[in-house]
């Protein structure tokens, strides 16, 4: 293999690492937010704007949701483990990139311009708005840092 197919072959697997990690980070987050936020606790649904059943619904699609986008990352993340091109500080840094953009545009888009729900009903919003967005700001901080530093690198746990 020459220089430039080796420099091609670790930038698709870089890129892969990466889109793998940010897939799981969303499935992830979202995964937690539906079990802790819809489920047990009962704060919310993913669509307050209709009846209770309607809200149930709209939790099963985006359930359904966070499952395929964990499913599509576990097995991107298994190719290139197969292929012994895993660069795992990337994946990880796409975990939390993938986290933090759902968390904020969750805290954003969805709680605030769509009002598609709230975290919380019948209290003050603004310390839940802030630890929600704030904790999400802070996840997109690291995953790019850990984006940025393994943007060259070629140091990966297989091979």
């Amino acid at each position: 293999m020459t220089t430039a197919e080796k420099t091609l072959t670790s930038g698709i697997y870089s890129r892969l690492n990466l889109w793998s990690g940010v897939l799981f980070g969303l499935g992830l987050v979202a995964f937690f937010d539906e079990t802790v936020f819809h489920q047990l606790l009962h704060w919310h649904h993913f669509y307050d704007k209709s009846t209770t059943s309607i809200g149930l619904i709209s939790d099963g699609l985006f359930h359904a949701f966070s499952w395929f986008a964990t499913i599509g990352s576990l097995f991107m993340f298994a190719n290139i483990r197969r292929k012994k091109s895993l660069y795992f500080k990337r994946w990880i840094g796409g975990l939390f990139l993938g986290a933090g953009i759902f968390q904020l545009y969750d805290g954003t888009v969805q709680h605030k311009l769509m009002r598609l729900h709230q975290i919380r009903y019948n209290v003050d919003q603004l310390p839940y708005d802030l630890t929600w967005n704030i904790t999400a700001s802070i996840m997109i901080l690291i995953g790019y840092i850990l984006m940025i530093k393994t943007r060259n690198r070629s140091d990966h746990i297989d091979g």
